[in-house]
C-alpha cells in the first residue's frame, strides 16, 4: 500500500488538488488529507473537492483524525493520531467497509491499536517534516512493530526512493510519504513536470512490485 500524504503549504502553486490528480493518475492507493491547520468548514470542503477526484477510482482518500469531517463529506476513512480516540469508538460512529488507520511511534501503541485496519508507523528515518531530535524508530523499530501485529503497517518519516527497499525487508506492507511526492517549482514547467511524473511512476510500480512480492511470501 502506498499513501500520498498532503501538506498543501509545501506545494509550489498550493495546488493539492493537481497533486491528487497526479496521484490518481499514478495508481497510488490513499491520500491522507493531513490539513490540520484547516477549521472544520474549509477542511470539509476540502476534503470534498478531492473527493470529487478519487471517487470512482482506485485511490481512497482519508481524513486525518476529524472523524466527523471524514463522515459527514462520506470520505472513505479516517487517520487517526496516537492519541486520539480509540479505534473502538470510531468503529462504532463508521458505516461498514470506513477505513480506520491508526499512527503509532512503538510496539507497545502498535498493539494497543491492533483493531484498526492498518497502522501508519514513524517517524522511522530522519524526516523535513519533523523537528530535529524527533525520535526515530529506524528500521528495527519498524520490524518490530511488523511482528507485533497482523494488521497492515505503513511505515512514515524519511521514506525516500533509496530507502524503500529497507522498509520492504521489515515485511511492511508499504510506506506513507509528503516529501517523496513533492514537486519542485522548476515543475511548473510543464516538461519538467512530465519528466518528474515518469519518475514517480518508475518508484511507484517499482515499490508496489517490491511490497507485493515479499508480502506474498509465505
Amino acid at each position: 500500500m502506498i499513501c500520498l500524504v498532503t501538506d498543501r503549504r509545501r506545494l509550489p502553486d498550493g495546488d493539492l488538488a493537481g497533486q491528487v490528480r497526479d496521484a490518481v493518475d499514478l495508481g497510488i492507493d490513499l491520500v491522507h488529507v493531513r490539513e490540520r491547520d484547516l477549521e472544520a468548514g474549509a477542511l470539509a470542503a476540502l476534503v470534498a473537492a478531492l473527493l470529487g477526484i478519487t471517487t470512482g477510482t482506485s485511490t481512497r482518500l482519508v481524513v486525518n483524525d476529524r472523524l466527523d469531517v471524514a463522515l459527514a463529506c462520506g470520505a472513505d476513512g479516517v487517520q487517526l493520531r496516537g492519541d486520539s480516540i480509540p479505534v473502538a469508538a470510531a468503529r462504532r460512529l463508521a458505516p461498514a467497509g470506513f477505513l480506520i488507520g491508526r499512527s503509532v511511534h512503538g510496539v507497545s501503541e502498535a498493539i494497543a491499536a491492533a483493531d484498526a485496519d492498518y497502522l501508519v508507523a514513524g517517524t522511522v528515518f530522519p524526516s523535513a517534516s519533523k523537528a530535529a531530535g524527533t525520535p526515530l524508530l529506524g528500521v528495527e523499530g519498524l520490524r518490530a512493530i511488523v511482528r507485533a501485529v497482523d494488521r497492515p503497517v505503513l511505515a512514515i518519516g524519511g521514506v525516500s526512493a533509496a530507502r524503500i527497499g529497507e522498509v520492504a525487508d521489515t515485511g511492511a506492507a508499504g510506506f506513507a510519504a509528503i516529501d517523496l511526492f513533492l514537486p519542485s517549482h522548476r515543475d511548473r514547467d510543464a516538461e519538467v513536470r512530465g519528466d518528474r511524473l515518469a519518475e514517480l511512476r518508475q518508484i511507484v510500480n517499482g515499490a508496489r512490485s517490491r511490497f507485493d512480492r515479499l508480502n506474498s511470501t509465505p
